[in-house]
């Protein structure tokens, strides 16, 4: 009988696979090997794809007349640095003892084009068997399951096709859209800085388009002209308790659709605002002072009156009173982006940072697969997860909450709530705790701690109940004016009671279950007395106020909210049906995203401020989009990132081929070479950089 190899990614990997198979050894041969069993390892990629010069000396030198450079047949060769390893894999491939291979890399395109290559390159025999161990976890438990359920490798070819593509895509791009704007403009970029070397032009089909999507935010902030507002606040007065409410011109209103208004609630002008506070029965003095006509006059800290004040209270009529009940459902899952972005939040780390963390716990077996897009869990996963729960009961921090879990069995509903749909995933589910490891999480630095923390408090809250508030909502009218208040009380926790991390300073539900500020969220006492408003009953308007506020210009992005927009880079697209074709379809991937947005900072394209994690661009960033705005504009663009991204997925899906997709993707190539090789943007260029360097200088 023949021996089966096992062949993961790393050698990490490969130990966890040894130990469930019962292999052990040494290691320090490049596999491990028992009488049925050999396990080995890849150390990530151990083949690339050639340069141009591999093809033909004379590609080494950049020339107009090479390019566009697009090869019938691809080649690779072996990464010299990791040669030793690929000799060992390639020889165990080919044993004649092996007659099966169970290809355990990671799980996703990345994982599956790095096993192709080396199967490949390794010219391993088709007659062999080939099976694909597909997991979510590296618990036993898992591994186990993935072994006992692994597939025809061949029921991956369409992957296997989408992987090889989208490397072809970016080496197409990246070498042909270079070296062309390189040739035609790279000088004018150095001159410009003074530099006194050529240097190349740095472009790709993700990478541009991120710098694309910073430097046109930071531009809309530079042009940004704040408009100043102003609002009218009035406070009621009824039974003792006092409440606020906001003017805003409704139908009926002397002001409704005017021209003097900044949106409903608002006036462009002060003296406008004033002018409605008069047409109340209020003085413009009163109004300055913030005069509360309810104050009894024995009150020292109360204002000297103006003498125009009137004593005669000014009374509102009670428009209409509705109550509600709101409930707010947990958040769902984790996915690496929404990962990616609350740790830049709660721990100012970059994605790259997050993202070697979550590996670190995936590794260690803490959590699921990180590089997954999913925010939801798989239905079959749904019917196991109790067992992560129990787990959870060995981790002191949320021990209690696991165990009230599973007394209420309120995990056995799951499968029927928004938190389970298999319709969401694509070759993974979201990132929970597998509820194993614990013995790991003494050896992890602070931050991965709180991080497992923060994952598994998002995981466990979907087994609460949702948190309950009671909201009121007020009309009250003074002469055709109508002021809106808004109330609310939490009358519920449910899963805030146990959101908050351990170590974190607010209450769950501070800053994101906050309304905003026209709701006043209010204890239960005040409430009580609201809700006993009618309709037509009066209430006194003791005092009107002027708030000022401005217009505020857009944010920038920081780390991680610039991996959401990556993400869901399609909602960027104004084509409707687009849009809806590629809603799915961000730019990148989930492990690839914090990878391009470290080398744009690498290349000094971007800038990233590590306390805030705020990103803005580079003097060089914004020369390099002038210069791609003008020449190749579409590579600026979520459109033609997603648009590739959506057709690769169809290649992996079945639904086209390998050879529609080069040709689209050579055709693409030709026309926009042939574009930039026929225009010349040198003057206009150097406007441009002109105008950007004005907000560079020292």
């Amino acid at each position: 009988m023949g021996k089966h190899l096992f062949i993961a990614e790393k050698p990490s990997v490969a130990k966890e696979f040894a130990k469930v198979l019962g292999v052990n050894g040494n290691a320090g041969n490049g596999y491990l090997e028992s009488k049925d069993y050999v396990v080995t390892w890849c150390v990530g990629h151990l083949v690339t794809m050639s340069y141009p010069d591999a093809y033909d000396p004379a590609l080494k030198k950049w020339s107009l007349q090479t390019i566009p450079f697009l090869p019938e047949q691809f080649l690779y060769e072996l990464i010299p640095d990791v040669k030793k390893q690929f000799d060992i894999v390639a020889g165990l491939l080919n044993r004649e003892d092996v007659t099966c291979i169970y290809v355990c890399t990671d799980s996703g395109r990345e994982g599956e084009y790095i096993y192709r290559l080396v199967d490949q390159m390794a010219h391993v025999p088709a007659s062999k068997e080939k099976k694909r161990v597909w997991i979510d976890s590296q618990t036993e438990e898992e591994i186990e399951r993935g072994i006992k359920e692994a597939k025809n490798l061949k029921e991956y070819d369409n992957l296997s096709d989408a992987a090889y593509l989208r490397a072809k895509e970016d080496y197409l791009m990246g070498i042909n859209f270079s070296r062309v704007l390189s040739l035609k403009y790279g000088r004018n970029v150095m001159n410009f800085l003074n530099n006194g070397k050529w240097s190349a032009i740095s472009v790709g089909r993700v990478m541009t388009c991120v710098l694309g999507m910073v430097v046109r935010r930071e531009r809309e902030i530079r042009n940004f002209v704040k408009t100043p507002f102003y609002r009218v606040l009035g406070t009621f007065s009824y039974e003792g308790q006092q409440f606020d409410g906001e003017w805003k011109a409704i139908e009926g209103s002397a002001y409704f659709q005017s021209p003097l208004l900044y949106k409903e609630n608002g006036f462009k002008e002060y003296k406008d605002a004033i002018a409605l506070c008069e047409s109340l029965d209020f003085t413009k003095e009163e109004v300055e002072k913030g005069t509360d006509t309810n104050k009894t006059k024995t009150d020292t800290t109360e204002p000297v009156q103006d003498q125009n004040q009137t004593d005669v209270p000014r009374m509102a009529v009670i428009q209409k009173v509705e109550k509600k009940k709101e409930k707010k459902n947990p958040p769902l899952l984790f996915n690496l982006a929404e990962l990616q972005n609350t740790c830049s939040k709660l721990f100012k780390i970059s994605p790259d940072e997050t993202l070697k963390i979550i590996q670190e716990l995936y590794e260690k077996k803490l959590v699921t697969y990180p590089r997954t897009d999913a925010r939801v869990l798989s239905t079959a996963v749904s019917k196991e997860i109790h067992k992560n729960i129990t787990g959870l009961r060995n981790y002191p921090v949320v021990k209690e909450i696991a165990e009230h879990i599973l007394e209420q069995k309120s995990y056995q509903g799951i499968a029927k709530t928004r938190y389970v749909n298999d319709k969401q995933i694509t070759d993974h589910y979201a990132i929970i705790p597998t509820g194993q490891g614990f013995g790991a999480i003494a050896g992890l630095n602070l931050t991965a701690q709180r991080i497992y923390e923060v994952i598994v408090r998002r995981f466990l809250c979907i087994f609460y109940p949702p948190a309950e508030y009671l909201k009121l909502a007020i009309i009250a009218k003074r002469k055709e004016e109508a002021f809106f208040a808004n109330f609310k009380v939490m009358t519920a926790q449910g899963y805030l009671a146990i959101a908050s991390a351990s170590f974190s300073r607010t209450k769950a539900a501070d800053k994101k279950d906050n309304d905003t500020e026209e709701t006043q969220n209010t204890d239960s006492t005040v409430l009580s007395v609201m809700q006993n408003l009618k309709k037509g009953m009066e209430v006194e308007l003791s005092m009107l106020s002027i708030k000022e506020g401005e217009t505020s210009p857009p944010k920038r992005y920081n780390s991680g909210s610039m991996i959401l927009a990556m993400e869901n880079a399609g909602q960027l697209i104004e084509d409707e049906e687009l849009r809806s074709q590629i809603k799915s379809n961000g730019i990148g991937t989930s492990a690839t995203r914090a990878e391009i947005l470290s080398k744009l900072v690498k290349i000094r394209y971007l800038k990233l401020n590590k306390k805030t994690q705020i990103i803005t661009p580079e003097l060089l960033g914004e020369m390099v989009y002038d210069v791609v705005n003008s020449s190749i504009r579409s590579l600026l663009n979520p459109e033609l990132t997603a648009s590739w991204e959506l057709g690769l997925t169809q290649v992996a899906d079945g639904k086209i081929t390998s050879d529609e997709y080069m040709e689209k993707l050579n055709g693409f190539i030709t026309r926009r070479v042939d574009y930039v090789k026929h225009t010349n943007n040198q003057y206009l260029l150097k406007q441009m950089f002109e105008q950007a360097a004005v907000y560079y200088k020292k």
